[in-house]
């Protein structure tokens, strides 16, 4: 038996910044034992950066959940990727720690504004 279950992570650089670096943003944990298997990013303010800043999201690796992406495809109301996590048991997401924030890498150059959303679909199993 297994229930489906969705986890959301709320960037927003009025509160996190947008210097480069990796940002842990904070949302709904994700339990050991976790299979994610999808989701989406979806940009709610348009990111902006004085330079070509690129953002990529990760839950386990920095780039897991989105590559460096730049900062000119980041904008307003863009449903910029679903999150495709490639279905066999050797590529899926699978939560060995418990997974209570995701890490925004902004690169090249600091972000000045933007709000991004990601909700991360996933299973748990049990007996």
């Amino acid at each position: 038996m297994s229930s489906k279950n969705v986890a959301y992570f709320d960037y927003n650089f009025a509160k996190h910044g947008g210097a480069i670096s990796a940002i842990t943003v904070q949302g709904d944990a994700i339990p050991v034992g976790a299979l994610i298997v999808g989701g989406a990013v979806h940009v709610r303010t348009a990111c902006t950066s004085g330079g070509s800043a690129t953002v990529a999201i990760g839950a386990v690796s920095a780039t897991d959940l989105l590559a460096a992406t730049a900062v000119a495809s980041l904008s307003l109301n863009a449903l910029l990727a679903t999150v495709v996590v490639a279905q066999t048991a050797n590529t899926w997401i699978r939560v060995a720690t418990a997974i209570t924030g995701l890490t925004f890498t902004v690169a090249v150059a600091a972000l000045t504004a933007g709000r991004i959303i990601v909700a991360l679909d996933y299973y748990i199993t049990t007996d």
